[in-house]
């Protein structure tokens, strides 16, 4: 059963604590479709200020929506395309103070400002891209990736 905890005050300290509770959450699980739920549900909780936290699916060539908390949004996103595209076919997470001034920013929610997306690699192949959007300009932080990738790398063991 999944227990809410008072997170730490201390940024890293409480991304920490986060990927701790993001492996208790999968352990056991195989499923990618449930983990992958449960991961962007566990962020979306735990990140504030922010209006879209989700997952986008190699298929084909090309991003496919996975689970997300937020609003509707875009279904399929080209390699290259983007922040999402972008960061997939670079492999390279990608900081995004103002979407705005992101050449070919592909716009699924108007109120997003800022975005932070991180690939998903395993064994060398790219699953997807781990996407969080913010309704504040300047919103992710360098703090914010390193926790994040630390977030991915435990969710990656599970998926």
């Amino acid at each position: 059963m999944f227990m809410g905890i008072e997170y730490s005050k201390d940024s890293a300290e409480s991304y920490r604590q986060l990927a701790d509770q993001l492996q208790l959450l999968l352990d056991g699980e195989k499923n990618r479709i449930a983990n992958l739920s449960n991961a962007s549900a566990l962020l979306s909780n735990f990140l504030d200020r922010t209006n879209w936290t989700g997952f986008y699916l190699m298929e084909e060539g090309e991003l496919v929506l996975g689970p997300f908390q937020g609003l509707p949004a875009c279904i399929r996103i080209p390699m290259g395309r983007g922040v999402c595209g972008t960061s997939a076919e670079n492999r390279e997470t990608l900081l995004v103070e103002d979407v705005n001034a992101f050449a070919g920013h592909i716009a699924c929610d108007s109120a997003s400002q800022s975005e932070i997306v991180i690939p998903l690699v395993k064994n060398d192949e790219l699953i997807g891209v781990l996407d969080i959007d913010s309704p504040e300009i300047g919103r992710f932080s360098e703090e914010d990736r390193v926790g994040l990738e630390q977030f991915v790398e435990v969710l990656l063991r599970h998926i």
